[in-house]
C-alpha cells in the first residue's frame, strides 16, 4: 500500500495487513485488501463505522437481548425471539454452509468487535441512539450471526391460519377471493384437523418474533408481515439489449426505513471482487456482481412452514398426542437479564415438530410451528457467501446447491454472454398432503425429506431473450405434482407489466430499467376499472368520475386524479361493499363475518391483490343493477371521504397529495434534542401502490411503507455503467454526510454510477480511510 495521506486511520487487531478502504462521493465503500480473511474482517469493522446501531440492536432482537439494555417491556419479545433461534448442533450448522462460511463469519464478527473496542474508547463517536436508550453495543460471537433467523422473509403459516378461519367461518367462496390458489388444484382438508381449534390468537407469538423493535418503550405489536412485499428482477441477453451486453435489474421490496435496510459495498482481494448490496450484519454480498457473474434475487414463496395442532392428554396438559400415545413437550428453562430489574425466568416450549406458539390446557389444545429454517445451514442469506467467486453460469448454479433460505428466484448473467434463473429453497417433501392447512400434529402428516436442488425449476438461456420475476406463480407445466412447492404466490400484477414490457422491448437499456423500476402503471387497477363496463353510468350521481376512471390507463402517478380516487374508493369503499354482497350470498351469518372481514381487508394497501376484487365484479356478469347502485352508492361515500383528506378543491385533487414517503428513524423519534434531519427524512409525494412495479405499498395514513429504496441495474461486462440506488443513504450515523444524502436522488427517479474499476473509483473517492495491521 502506497504511502499517501488518509482522512482516518484505525489500528485494528487481527489483520495481517493493512487495508484501504476508498470510500466514494455516494457513500459505497471500496475495500482493497491483501486476503480474503482480511477483506471481510474489514467488512465487519466498516459496517460496524457506518450501521453500529442498527446490526447491534438487529443482533439483540434476534438473539433476544433486548430487555438486557431497554427493561421489561421486552421480555415477552425476547422469550418470543429465543424460542425461534436455531437450537440445534453448531457443528452441524457451520458445516452444512461452504467449507469457508465459518471462517468468513469469523473474520466478520471480529471487525465488528475491534470497531466495537474502538468506539468505546472513543465514545464521542458512539451513534447518538445509544446515548438516547441508554445502553452501549456489545461484542459478537460468530454463532450470533447464524443463531437468529426471524430477520428472514417466512409467513406461510399465517397463510395456512388465514385459510383454515376463513373456510370456517365463511366458505370456500370466500377463501377463493381472499387468495388466489395457485395452481388451482382442489383444496382438501386434511383428515382430522378440527378448524374450531383454531384462532387468529395462536400466531401471536410467532408474530412477535418477527417483530420490530419499539423503542418507545412499549412491547412490539405482534402483527407485522413484512414478507408481504414482494420484489422484482429480470435479466436480458445481450441479443435484446442497445449494448448487445446482458442486463441484469434487481429492486428487492421491504419495509422502507432510516436508515435503509440495505449495505452497498466492494469487497477486493485476491481472487475476489465483489460489489452490490448485502444486509449490513452478514458477511458478503448478496446482489451484485464479481467481474465475471452478476446475480439477483426475489422472494420465490416456496412454502417452508406447517402449522401443527396437537391434542392435549387430558390427565397431563404437558403431554401432547402422538400416535398411539401422549409425548411430553421439551421444556426449556432460559434466564431473560433486564435492565433495572431481577432477571425474569422464561419457559420454552418444543414438540418434536418444533417450537410451541400456543398452549391452551383449558382447550385441550396446543400448536406448533415446524420451519424449515430451523433447520441447520438455513441463516437467511448467509448462503450468498458461496456464490461471490463463481466464474460463469455452471459454477454459480452449483454455488446455489446449498441455498436454503429464504426461497428466491436467483437470476444471473454473465460476461461470456449466458443469462438464466434458478429457484432456490430447501422444500420439504410432504407426502399426500400440501401444506395448505393446519393439520394435526399425531404423527400423520410428517416430512419425507427435502427436495433435491436439481428437482426445482431453472432455465439457462430462454428462447424469449429475457426472464423476469416479481414472486408470481412461475412453475413449469411439466412440473412434479407430487412437489408441492406452495400454492400461495404474489400477485401477477408487477409480472404481467414487466412481461408486457420485455417482450415489446428488443433494445432494453439501463436507462430503461431504471425508469421500469419506478414505474407506476396498476395493470389490476385498469382492469378493475374496465370490470366497471355492466354499470349504468347514468344511474351514477358522480358518472363524470365513473367516466375518467373507466377511461384511465392505470398510471398512479403522483399528479393523477384517477390514481386518488381509485386508491380511496376500492380499498376504503367498493371493496368492503363487494364483500358484504359476497357474505350474503353466501349465507354467512352475521356472528362469523368478522373473521372474513378481517382476513379479506385485513390490510387495505400493502396486501395488494386484486385479483379478488375481480373475482366479486365477475359475480354480477352483464347484468349490472346491483352493481351499479353499489357503485353509486360508494363512489359517492368516497369522494366524500376525500374532501374531508384533501378539501372540496377537485381541481387540487391528486395522489401525491395523500400517497406520500417519510422515512423515520423509530430510535430517535421520541427523543428530546434531537435534530429534525436526524428523526425523519421527507415527506415526498410518492407514485404507484401495493400493485406496481414501482412498488409503494402503503398504511392507513397513505404513507409509504414498502417498496424499493435499493435498486441496482448492472451492465454485464461494462461494469463502471452500472447504476444503483440505496436511499436515505449508506450510513446509518445521523452526523455522517451520507446519513441522507441520496433521498432527494431515489424520490426523482435518480441513481449513481456503481464504480467498478480501480481508476473509475479513484476518480470518484470521498473519503479515504486505512485500517492498519498490528506492527
Amino acid at each position: 500500500m502506497t504511502d499517501r495521506e488518509y482522512d482516518a486511520e484505525f489500528d485494528v487487531e487481527g489483520l495481517a495487513d493493512d487495508v484501504e478502504i476508498l470510500v466514494d462521493v455516494w457513500g459505497v465503500p471500496h475495500l482493497y485488501a491483501g486476503s480474503r480473511d482480511d477483506v471481510h474482517l474489514a467488512q465487519g469493522f466498516n459496517a460496524a463505522r457506518d450501521r453500529l446501531f442498527q446490526i447491534d440492536l438487529w443482533r439483540r432482537r434476534g438473539n433476544g437481548l433486548l430487555s438486557e439494555v431497554l427493561g421489561d417491556a421486552f421480555v415477552e419479545q425476547d422469550r418470543a425471539n429465543r424460542l425461534f433461534r436455531y437450537r440445534g448442533d453448531v457443528r452441524a450448522e457451520w458445516l452444512a454452509y461452504g467449507t469457508s462460511t465459518r471462517a468468513v463469519v469469523t473474520a466478520f464478527t471480529r471487525g465488528v468487535n475491534a470497531y466495537v473496542r474502538w468506539v468505546l474508547d472513543h465514545p464521542e463517536h458512539l451513534p447518538p441512539e445509544f446515548r438516547v436508550h441508554g445502553y452501549l453495543p456489545a461484542e459478537w460471537a460468530p454463532e450470533d450471526v447464524v443463531r437468529f433467523r426471524t430477520h428472514g422473509l417466512f409467513a406461510n403459516v399465517e397463510q395456512e391460519l388465514a385459510r383454515a378461519l376463513t373456510l370456517r367461518d365463511a366458505g370456500a367462496a370466500v377463501e377463493e377471493v381472499r387468495h388466489a390458489r395457485e395452481p388451482a388444484d382442489p383444496l382438501v382438508l386434511p383428515e382430522g384437523t378440527d378448524l374450531g381449534r383454531l384462532a387468529d390468537e395462536v400466531l401471536r407469538v410467532y408474530r412477535l418474533a418477527f417483530s420490530p423493535v419499539d423503542l418507545s418503550g412499549r412491547p412490539a405489536p405482534g402483527d407485522w408481515r413484512e414478507s408481504l412485499a414482494g420484489s422484482n428482477n429480470w435479466v436480458v441477453a445481450g441479443s435484446r439489449t442497445a449494448t448487445g451486453r446482458p442486463l441484469l435489474a434487481n429492486d428487492p421490496h421491504r419495509a422502507v426505513g432510516l436508515p435503509s435496510l440495505r449495505y452497498l459495498a466492494h469487497l477486493d482481494a485476491p481472487g475476489m471482487s465483489v460489489i452490490g448490496a448485502g444486509e449490513p450484519g452478514l458477511p458478503g454480498i448478496s446482489i451484485g456482481h464479481n467481474g465475471a457473474v452478476a446475480f439477483g434475487l426475489t422472494i420465490w414463496p416456496a412454502d417452508a412452514e406447517d402449522l401443527y395442532v396437537y391434542e392435549l392428554d387430558p390427565a397431563d396438559p404437558g403431554r401432547y398426542r402422538y400416535r398411539d400415545g401422549y409425548e411430553a413437550f421439551t421444556r426449556e428453562t432460559d434466564s431473560v437479564a433486564v435492565a433495572g430489574s431481577d432477571p425474569v425466568e422464561v419457559e420454552l416450549l418444543y414438540t418434536r415438530h418444533g417450537p410451541v406458539v400456543h398452549h391452551d390446557p383449558a382447550r385441550g389444545t396446543a400448536v406448533a410451528v415446524r420451519a424449515v429454517w430451523l433447520e441447520p445451514g438455513m441463516s437467511p442469506y448467509l448462503a450468498s457467501l458461496e456464490y461471490q467467486t463463481a466464474a460463469d453460469a455452471d459454477a454459480f448454479v452449483e454455488a446455489l446447491s446449498r441455498w436454503g433460505a429464504p426461497g428466491v428466484n436467483q437470476v444471473y448473467a454473465t460476461v461470456a454472454g449466458d443469462i438464466g434463473w434458478q429457484a432456490c429453497a430447501l422444500v420439504p417433501r410432504r407426502d399426500g398432503w400440501d401444506g395448505s392447512l393446519p393439520v394435526p400434529g399425531d404423527g400423520r402428516y410428517e416430512w419425507n425429506g427435502f427436495a433435491l436442488a436439481e428437482e426445482l425449476p431453472g432455465v439457462r438461456n430462454p428462447d424469449a431473450g429475457w426472464f423476469a420475476t416479481a414472486n408470481q406463480e412461475n412453475l413449469p407445466p411439466d412440473r412434479d405434482p407430487r412437489l408441492a412447492i406452495t400454492h400461495d404466490w404474489y400477485s401477477p400484477a408487477r409480472y404481467e407489466r414487466l412481461s408486457d414490457w420485455l417482450a415489446a422491448n428488443d433494445a432494453v437499456s439501463v436507462e430503461d430499467s431504471l425508469r421500469m423500476q419506478w414505474d407506476a402503471v396498476s395493470v389490476h387497477a385498469r382492469a378493475v376499472c374496465r370490470a366497471l363496463a355492466p354499470v349504468d353510468g347514468q344511474a351514477v350521481r358522480d358518472r363524470d368520475v365513473l367516466d375518467r376512471l373507466r377511461a384511465w390507463d392505470g398510471e398512479e402517478g403522483v399528479d393523477s386524479f384517477e390514481a386518488l380516487v381509485f386508491e380511496v374508493w376500492l380499498r376504503r369503499h367498493l371493496r368492503p361493499w363487494l364483500l358484504e354482497e359476497l357474505l350474503d350470498r353466501e349465507g354467512v351469518a352475521p356472528e362469523q363475518r368478522a373473521t372474513a372481514r378481517r382476513t379479506v381487508l385485513r390490510d387495505e394497501s400493502t396486501e395488494s391483490d386484486l385479483r379478488g376484487d375481480l373475482r366479486m365484479l365477475a359475480a354480477y356478469g352483464s347484468s349490472g343493477d346491483r352493481l351499479t347502485a353499489g357503485v353509486d352508492a360508494t363512489l359517492r361515500a368516497a369522494l366524500e371521504e376525500l374532501e374531508t383528506l384533501v378539501g372540496p378543491d377537485r381541481s387540487a385533487w391528486t395522489w401525491g397529495r395523500l400517497h406520500h414517503t417519510r422515512l423515520v428513524n423509530t430510535a430517535l423519534a421520541g427523543a428530546e434534542g434531537i435534530p429534525a434531519g436526524w428523526r425523519e427524512v421527507g415527506p415526498v409525494p410518492r407514485a404507484g401502490s401495493g400493485d406496481t412495479v414501482g412498488m409503494a405499498g402503503y398504511g392507513p395514513d397513505f404513507r409509504q411503507t414498502h417498496g424499493s429504496t435499493f435498486r441496482m441495474v448492472l451492465d454485464v461486462g461494462e461494469w463502471d455503467s452500472s447504476r444503483a440506488v440505496n436511499a436515505p443513504g449508506q450510513s446509518g450515523d445521523p452526523r455522517s454526510p451520507h446519513y441522507a444524502d441520496l433521498f432527494e436522488s431515489w424520490a426523482a427517479g435518480g441513481s449513481f454510477p456503481l464504480v467498478y474499476s480501480r481508476e473509475a473509483v479513484e476518480a470518484n473517492v470521498g473519503t479515504r480511510i486505512r485500517l492498519r495491521a498490528p506492527r
